[in-house]
């Protein structure tokens, strides 16, 4: 038992280095080097893409290893059972949690695919292309700073909660 959840551990670390590590290199490298002009917008695009399953892994290991852990930690009394400091961080953590899957089915499912189509509106109408891809990629950076803020968030309660 103890060597499953030291390995749950790890492979818990490993996720969200990656995911979060991801987040920072989009939001504080890869952005930036785009608005500066010495990244283009189709780079950027292949970022994304080749980025995006390392994202959705990610997010499907942190589930599945972190119930695994709450659910052997001595400090978990129940579904929603918040009677602790513990069980209360748990519970902000998850609503974070929650918040970042709900914000990457968002780009994903919209917002990817809408860059996509301007692209194409490129070819035949520029003007109009450039001002909704300047629409969207500021939405884009919004969400990737929500994701960001999210991820802290996370980091605090699981602190909160290794603390109590």
């Amino acid at each position: 038992m103890f060597w499953v959840l030291a390995i749950s551990y790890w492979i818990h670390l490993l996720a969200t280095i990656v995911w979060l590590g991801g987040i920072v290199v989009m939001i504080f490298i890869a952005w930036p080097a785009m608005q500066q002009g010495s990244l283009e917008a189709n780079q950027w695009v292949i970022f994304q893409r080749r980025f995006q399953p390392w994202i959705n892994a990610s997010l499907v290991i942190l589930l599945i290893t972190g119930f695994y852990q709450m659910t052997n930690d001595s400090n978990y009394t129940g579904f929603l059972r918040v009677d602790s400091t513990w069980a209360a961080a748990i519970l902000l953590k998850h609503v974070a949690y929650g918040v970042m899957v709900i914000v990457t089915v968002i780009v994903q499912s919209y917002l990817y695919p809408a860059i996509s189509r301007v692209s194409l509106l490129a070819e035949k109408r520029p003007d109009l292309a450039d001002a909704e891809r300047a629409k969207l990629q500021r939405q884009e950076i919004r969400l990737l700073r929500i994701n960001l803020l999210c991820a802290v968030t996370v980091l605090l309660f699981t602190a909160v909660a290794t603390a109590v």
